[in-house]
């Protein structure tokens, strides 16, 4: 939004005797006769001679028309000049405290079930949290990969370049196999305690149950509670029978149907101890709707923050006025020329 200040606006009223200024000097002009100068010109018609005729003078008007447009242009931006006007432009700034996120991402064997096909659990996984990265801005995000046991692979960054990446190299066989839920929520816990500015929370994604681990998931998530840390949680997979690897040889998994579970109970007990909620995957489109229902739901509020910069434009009125004299004064010199006809 723009605007313009007048600090001295009281100067404005010297406008009004512009026009008086005027009609004064109008009346004091004196037009004087121009006397007969020239050459007589004589034109031979039917051998007869005319006499000399008088001698007719044109104005050269190109400058000198338009001197007193100059003139008053000048008076005129040097009276706003003195009313010390003032150029406002009003800067709108969005200010958002954030969100500070540890995504906790489940790399233990089973992920590599197909029943996400034509993908395994966790490719489709990978895709879907890359996703929910890229639709923030200006949120710290961290990473906890976890498996028997958790690692923090990156402890919360705003470079999210870095964060797709190590997404991307997560996979199954970096961590001892088993699943220990509680662990990996405490080891995300304990990143975000010393966060003190704007919300906390945790998205853990898992498809089995806590078998592993020293720490117990309710416990863990009392931990987080205390500390005003929000926890979502999401189970992924189908209940049932699914292709499960069950080894690796050279020539890549093996894999046999076996019955896979997702302990929803206890998931559902952590989240809402927390303030947050979990949600349930069977399917890679419903994966993409529970992270895009995160991403709504984790919005941090926008603080407007309106501000007013001020900046005095009396030197650019006071140099327009100058060059508008300039062009008066070549005006004015230009009015005394005359072509003959």
């Amino acid at each position: 939004m723009f605007g313009l200040s007048l600090g001295a606006w009281p100067f404005l009223l010297l406008l009004l005797l512009l026009p008086i200024g005027w009609k004064a000097l109008e009346k004091r002009r004196v037009r004087l006769p121009l006397p007969g100068i020239g050459v007589a010109t004589r034109s031979p018609r039917d051998g007869a001679t005319e006499a000399p005729g008088p001698v007719r003078l044109r104005r050269f008007t190109l400058w000198s028309a338009w001197a007193p447009v100059w003139r008053t242009a000048a008076l005129v931006l040097t009276v706003l000049a003195l009313a010390s006007p003032v150029r406002l432009v009003e800067k709108i700034e969005e200010r958002s405290e954030g969100v500070t996120i540890m995504l906790a991402f489940d790399i233990s064997s089973s992920m590599l079930a197909e029943d996400f096909r034509p993908q395994n659990r966790i490719a489709v996984a990978r895709r879907e949290v890359t996703r929910f990265v890229q639709g923030r801005a200006g949120d710290r995000i961290g990473l906890v990969a976890f498996a028997g046991e958790a690692l923090t692979v990156i402890p919360g960054t705003l470079d999210y370049g870095i964060l797709y990446q190590a997404v991307e190299n997560l996979d199954v066989g970096q961590l001892r196999d088993g699943t220990a839920i509680g662990t990996a929520l405490a080891t995300a816990v304990n990143r975000l305690r010393s966060v003190e500015e704007g919300s906390r929370v945790v998205v853990l994604l898992t498809d089995g149950d806590n078998n592993r681990g020293d720490i117990a998931p309710e416990d863990a998530a009392s931990a987080a509670a205390a500390l005003g840390i929000r926890v979502y949680t999401i189970g992924v997979g189908r209940d049932g029978v699914a292709p499960v690897p069950i080894g690796r040889t050279r020539f890549g998994y093996q894999y046999a149907d076996m019955e896979v579970t997702v302990n929803d109970e206890l998931l559902d007990r952590m989240a809402r101890a927390t303030g947050g909620l979990y949600f349930r995957a069977t399917d890679p489109e419903a994966l993409t709707r529970i992270y895009r229902r995160i991403d709504e739901l984790e919005t941090a509020p926008v603080e407007e923050v309106r501000m007013v910069e001020r900046a005095g434009v009396r030197s650019e009125l006071l140099i327009l006025a100058l060059v508008a004299l300039a062009l008066e004064l070549v005006g004015s010199a230009t009015r005394a020329r005359r072509v003959f006809a």
